[in-house]
């Protein structure tokens, strides 16, 4: 369970994960790509910093995910210079792709499909008998 301290620093550690990232999208000019921080997990000695990334359009996820991690030293360089005052050490980053969307997805997809376990249960497996 996450103390409220690193539920603090993980906030803020996400706020400004997002203007870091968006910003660069914007100032190379990129166009067509979002990048938001779903989720940022502090471990408890506040060393490492999980970040979560969900990626759209999902397609280019896997080459964005290769790039930031490229970058991981400039971008906690340039997290550290924000959060200055309020951390006196910032944890190292590892890069995540949030693929909690595409899973809920294909969960809805399977529900509304005449495919749907629910609704016809020979779809499902059965237990075997031992």
């Amino acid at each position: 369970m996450e103390t409220n301290r690193q539920k603090k620093i993980g906030g803020v550690i996400q706020k400004d994960l997002v203007d870091i990232l968006q910003g660069e999208i914007r100032k190379n000019g990129i166009s067509n790509l979002i990048i938001s921080v779903s989720k940022v997990s502090v471990t408890t000695d506040l060393s490492v910093a999980t970040v979560h990334l969900s990626v759209f359009p999902q397609d280019k996820a896997v080459e964005t995910l290769a790039a930031i991690k490229s970058n991981s030293y400039l971008i906690k360089h340039d997290l550290s210079q924000r959060v200055r005052l309020q951390l006196r050490k910032v944890p190292n980053l590892i890069f995540f792709i949030d693929d909690s969307l595409d899973y809920i997805e294909k969960i809805d997809h399977a529900l509304s499909n005449r495919e749907n376990p629910i609704e016809n249960r020979d779809l499902l497996e059965k237990r075997k008998k031992i």
